[in-house]
C-alpha cells in the first residue's frame, strides 16, 4: 500500500526551505512507504505549518506550539503509516527520555 504526506507551509513567512527540508527528510527515512504517494508540498497563508499523513493531521504548529522536531515528526509519520517499523536511534532516544 502507498502512503502520503502532504506539508502545508505558509508563502508569507517564507517557510517553503523549511517545508522542502522536512519532505526530503521523510522521504528519505520513509522510502518505501511513500513510493507511489509521495509528499505534496502545498502553499497556504495565514502562518500555516501542517503535515498530514494518508489525510490524517499529525503535526499543525499553532496546535503543537511550533515547528516539529524531526525526530518526533518521523514518529508520528510511522505511527501512522508503517506502525511496526522501527525507526532505529530515534526509537532508542524517545526510549532514553521514558
Amino acid at each position: 500500500m502507498s502512503h502520503s504526506i502532504r506539508i502545508e507551509y505558509c508563502t508569507q513567512c517564507s517557510w517553503m526551505p523549511r517545508a522542502t527540508w522536512v519532505a526530503q527528510e521523510l522521504l528519505t527515512t520513509f522510502v518505501e512507504e511513500l513510493r507511489g504517494g509521495g509528499v505534496t508540498l502545498v502553499p497556504g497563508t495565514g502562518g500555516i505549518f501542517e503535515i498530514h499523513a494518508d489525510g490524517e493531521r499529525i503535526w499543525s504548529r499553532a496546535d503543537d506550539d511550533g515547528f516539529p522536531d524531526i525526530v518526533e515528526l518521523k514518529r508520528r509519520v510511522r505511527d501512522r503509516i508503517a506502525p511496526d517499523r522501527s525507526l532505529g536511534h530515534a526509537d532508542r532516544a524517545k526510549e532514553r527520555e521514558s
